[in-house]
């Protein structure tokens, strides 16, 4: 009896993965549910008619409102002030404080170490624009297109604490495994990019506190995370590891990734839309288109010398001139960050280190936001300003291994502090909500970060509700379950 098959053997049969083994098995039935299952969660490329899957990075249109004025952002650039800065000291004056220095005010709320007294701003506030909205000799530069800022004197947090914060900054949730905002912008977006990263974060010196978490994809599909680039380099190949092929040429690189990618998909076709393989496909074509644009993107050398200048040829002023020139070439979001660790954390030496960073930024975010409304893209690109809290109106009292011993710092404040926001269909030139009167805590119009949040959302024109990834049986969404618009804010 012949037992050989008639079938000619191929090299495809030599090495079965076992889900190959079982569907071949007759018991297929149950991958192809479960291969239904993931692309209807989004866990897939969504197929095509020839065979292939759609880029998951293309540009889309929002699940919007349909209002007037919502909608109006096509991008972000988040400039997060990691550590807490100041309120007191920057936007939000309290002259109160001056009158109150050294004695115990009547208002105290929780904070992470123990606090004392009154401690008043050093620095001086002015008026500016024709919105005469007060602003700390610290952001004078800023300060020049106050009319084009909201600036947000009533944001709540939950906690005191960094880490729990910066994932509620950054991810709507304190505690567990969310997708970042980015994340969230870009799968609801894509990108107008398809040959950079449509999420970039600009971060020097390393990662801050909770790392990588801060532009985490979490449960949305991988290509929505952030990509990490340590800014304080100023080599292209330091910036981006790999960039640069030192054997091959582009044309022989492209020879390559043709025979690669022909391989690719003849082992594809017999896989049913596997999502890993897609994924690994889209990384090396990312990677060699990324050769060609990343090396003019991250090249501030190009930009006049003038333009260098007013942004200042530091390590903040190089970022944010990458940054424009990012949202220029189509990247939907980009979160600029001050440096790792917490540089805005100045429980001691406020006034020195506060007037330091400030002078490192400020040139720069004044720039920034002057270049981009100069360029015509400030209307459609969302300006965002802030850290995780703020800082307490009261100093703090010595703590060991904290503050030195010293008496010149401010503790953590989540009660009240303040975010700015401008540009991309936001109403300039105005001021919403405020703490009491010594600065402690929101209380006119208290905006919790999940408010925040939900208008950031309508000014991309997504109604935070509906917008939504079904995971572990459940609808998430970055509010949570909670969050409203503050309309008054919207052009």
């Amino acid at each position: 009896m012949n037992r050989m098959s008639h079938h000619a053997p191929t090299p495809e049969h030599l090495a079965l993965t076992r889900r190959q083994f079982l569907n071949q098995c007759g018991m297929g039935m149950g991958a192809i549910g479960l291969a239904g299952l993931m692309g209807s969660l989004g866990l897939a490329p969504a197929a095509r008619a020839d065979g292939g899957f759609t880029n998951p990075l293309q540009p889309k249109a929002p699940l919007g409102f349909g209002q007037p004025g919502f909608g109006k952002a096509k991008r972000v650039i988040h400039l997060f002030m990691n550590g807490g800065p100041s309120h007191v000291d920057t936007f939000d004056p309290k002259p109160l404080l001056d009158k109150w220095h050294g004695k115990e005010i009547p208002i105290h709320h929780a904070t992470e170490r123990r606090t004392g007294a009154a401690y008043r701003s050093p620095f001086k506030f002015k008026r500016y624009g024709r919105s005469g909205i007060e602003v700390s000799e610290l952001f004078a530069k800023t300060a020049e297109s106050i009319d084009d800022i909201c600036v947000i004197r009533s944001a709540k947090a939950d906690v005191p604490n960094h880490e729990p914060s910066l994932l509620l900054m950054n991810c709507g949730e304190a505690r567990l495994v969310r997708p970042s905002m980015g994340s969230w912008v870009t799968y609801g977006l894509g990108s107008e990019n398809q040959n950079l990263p449509g999420f970039i974060v600009l971060c020097p010196g390393g990662y801050p506190i909770q790392e990588s978490q801060n532009w985490q994809g979490g449960f949305l599909p991988g290509v929505y995370q952030g990509t990490y680039i340590d800014s304080q380099h100023t080599q292209l190949d330091r910036l981006i590891e790999n960039i640069t092929n030192h054997y091959q040429s582009l044309p022989e690189q492209r020879r390559q990734l043709d025979l690669l990618q022909a391989l690719n998909e003849k082992h594809q076709r017999a896989r049913r839309a596997d999502a890993q393989l897609e994924a690994r496909i889209q990384s090396f074509e990312l990677a060699y288109r990324m050769q060609m644009d990343a090396a003019d993107a991250f090249d501030v050398t190009l930009e006049p010398e003038s333009v260098r200048r007013a942004y200042g040829e530091n390590t903040q002023g190089r970022q944010m001139l990458i940054a424009r020139r990012l949202i220029e070439r189509g990247v939907r979001f980009v979160q600029v960050w001050t440096g790792a660790g917490q540089p805005w954390d100045n429980h001691d030496d406020i006034e020195d280190n506060h007037r330091r960073l400030a002078g490192e930024t400020d040139p720069a975010v004044g720039a920034l936001l002057k270049d981009l409304k100069q360029r015509g893209l400030l209307d459609e690109t969302l300006v965002i300003w802030g850290g995780e809290f703020g800082r307490t109106p009261t100093v703090e009292l010595p703590t060991p291994g904290a503050n030195a011993g010293k008496q010149n710092g401010r503790d953590h404040n989540n009660h009240g502090f303040t975010v700015w926001m401008a540009g991309g269909g936001v109403k300039g030139g105005t001021v919403y909500g405020a703490t009491d009167e010594f600065g402690f805590a929101a209380a006119e119009k208290p905006m919790h970060i999940h408010d925040l949040h939900a208008t950031i959302m309508a000014l991309l024109g997504f109604d935070h509700e509906q917008f939504t990834y079904r995971h572990a049986g459940r609808d998430y969404r970055l509010t949570d379950l909670y969050g409203k618009v503050v309309n008054e804010i919207i052009a």
